[in-house]
């Protein structure tokens, strides 16, 4: 099936020359089916090439998706047009009185500042608190997964001593749980990240899993009872290029980069990186979104009782 964007949207043309199905409002409105409903919180300053990313991924599912667009309020976004955000994205007060299948929020590069200090934090644990009664199910990307966790569950971040920057192995936890169902044992996942988690915390939550891990990159999968919090400290979005666009922009400036780990075969930055990550990033979105579409419940307004439904019946499982 595909996912239903806003007219005019510069991801579909991408998405059309990859041969993914995307269909504009006015056809998708035509259809006599309830598709899932997705918000996107993009916090990336490159508005257009995240958009792109992740709806590559949302659009490997069976499953018709609906995909609207969200902004905070309390900064301004300078790396991208100001017709674009007015076009396609809208202020979560808009969003307040809506209910969702599902959420992705981004990460954002503002790893180096306390979260507190990031000035639109407490429009971000707003949104953050609003998702736990309003989205049946909420994915939180790199930093913004460090920021869920935070907020939600108390778990800390710390700096490291240099980026963690590259593509990292990632170990299985359990072959059989539904949203890692059909993963190898070892998954890669691209990180690109100056702060980790404090694992500590996170083995004082009892009411979160990890899912895949690693010795180099720490917790990469996290999940919450019902997968009502999903947790991705990596950036399973990225693609091909998007780490060897990241050295050479920093290399070019001059800045002290280390080239990315486990990426440009024979570390030669001048070799075309192998992309090692896609298939598991594919098989993660399609067992979440399917996930979704297994649990949710067909009225929107009883989204509140389908999240306590799925969370009373899998806490067991964690």
């Amino acid at each position: 099936m595909p996912i239903r964007i806003p007219d005019g949207l510069p991801a579909k043309q991408t998405l059309h020359e990859e041969r993914i199905f995307a269909l504009e409002e006015e056809i998708a409105a035509s259809q006599e089916i309830r598709p899932l409903r997705f918000a996107i919180l993009n916090l990336m300053p490159t508005k257009v090439e995240t958009e792109t990313q992740i709806l590559r991924l949302i659009s490997k599912s069976p499953i018709q998706v609906d995909i609207d667009f969200m902004r905070v309020s309390s900064h301004e976004s300078r790396h991208v047009a100001t017709d674009h955000l007015v076009k396609f994205y809208d202020t979560f007060d808009a969003f307040k009185r809506n209910f969702y299948d599902g959420l992705i929020i981004t990460g954002a590069p503002v790893e180096h500042l306390d979260f507190e200090q990031v000035d639109y934090w407490d429009e971000l644990c707003e949104i953050m608190d609003w998702a736990r009664g309003h989205v049946f199910s909420t994915m939180y990307l790199c930093w913004g997964a460090m920021a869920g966790l935070y907020h939600l569950y108390g778990v800390r971040k710390y700096m490291l001593p240099e980026k963690l920057f590259g593509v990292f192995p990632q170990r299985l936890m359990d072959e059989y749980d539904f949203l890692t169902n059909g993963f190898d044992e070892l998954h890669n996942m691209p990180h690109s990240r100056h702060a980790a988690l404090n694992e500590d915390d996170l083995v004082r939550a009892p009411k979160l899993k990890t899912l895949s891990e690693s010795s180099l990159s720490g917790p990469a999968l996290i999940a919450s009872p019902g997968y009502h919090e999903v947790f991705v400290t990596g950036h399973f979005e990225y693609g091909r290029d998007t780490l060897s666009g990241e050295y050479w922009r920093d290399a070019n400036q001059g800045l002290r980069i280390k080239i990315p780990v486990n990426y440009f075969p024979n570390d030669d930055p001048n070799n075309p990186p192998i992309f090692t990550w896609r298939s598991h990033a594919n098989l993660l979105y399609r067992n979440w979104i399917n996930w979704i579409y297994q649990m949710t419940t067909y009225e929107l307004e009883r989204i509140p009782e389908a999240i306590v439904a799925a969370s009373d019946s899998f806490a067991s499982r964690f």
